[in-house]
């Protein structure tokens, strides 16, 4: 006939290899969706990255079309004023030459504020770019692998816990306990010799 208590123990065995292996299995799983969630998070940041450097690139060949059209534009201008100028036998006065000067200081008002915009867009973009960093920090996650050396421990802690506390309810009982056969079985085989 079997033993209550160690009847007892063996399943208490059985359900620590169980709750071992389930620990086991959660660990593993909470590990790689970690893995998972911090690969999501860089992903993201790299995607936005990407569409912040199109973004201004795009801000950046606009700015430079409008300076180049700009440029041929005044450049047209002049040589057609220089041209009627010269073209009539007229001397270029100081009124003309007050007009001209009024030009290319609009055309360099309208350059310097291109410029001004582009670092504007320029600046925007970085602070987006530490927006980005810091948006994927704090989507992150800290991974912490599993362990199942302390999984492990912490079974067997649990196990010998069970047991030990089976004795104490024993020995409160007044039924005879592991330790108490133990004496018994070595004061019997103390006795033979």
């Amino acid at each position: 006939m079997c033993n209550p208590t160690t009847a007892l123990m063996v399943v208490n065995v059985a359900s620590a290899g169980l709750q071992y292996k389930v620990g086991q299995q959660q660990q593993e799983a909470t590990y790689n969706a970690q893995k998972r969630k911090n690969e999501i998070a860089k992903a993201n940041a790299i995607r936005r990255y990407a569409t912040e450097q199109l973004k201004v690139r795009q801000a950046l060949a606009v700015a430079s079309d409008k300076d180049y059209e700009a440029t041929l534009k005044g450049r047209k201008v002049r040589a057609a004023f220089i041209t009627e100028a010269g073209g009539a036998g007229l001397a270029i006065s100081g009124s003309t030459e007050a007009l001209l000067a009024d030009y290319y200081r609009t055309e360099g008002k309208y350059r310097n504020a291109l410029r001004t915009n582009m670092d504007i867009n320029v600046s925007q973009f970085e602070r987006n770019l530490e927006a980005i960093q810091f948006g994927q920090e704090s989507q992150m996650t800290y991974e912490v692998p599993p362990n199942h050396n302390l999984l492990f421990a912490t079974q067997a802690l649990n196990l010998a816990n069970t047991y030990y506390s089976l004795e104490v309810a024993k020995e409160m009982r007044g039924l005879q306990t592991q330790r108490d056969k133990r004496k018994q079985k070595k004061s019997v085989e103390y006795a033979d010799t």
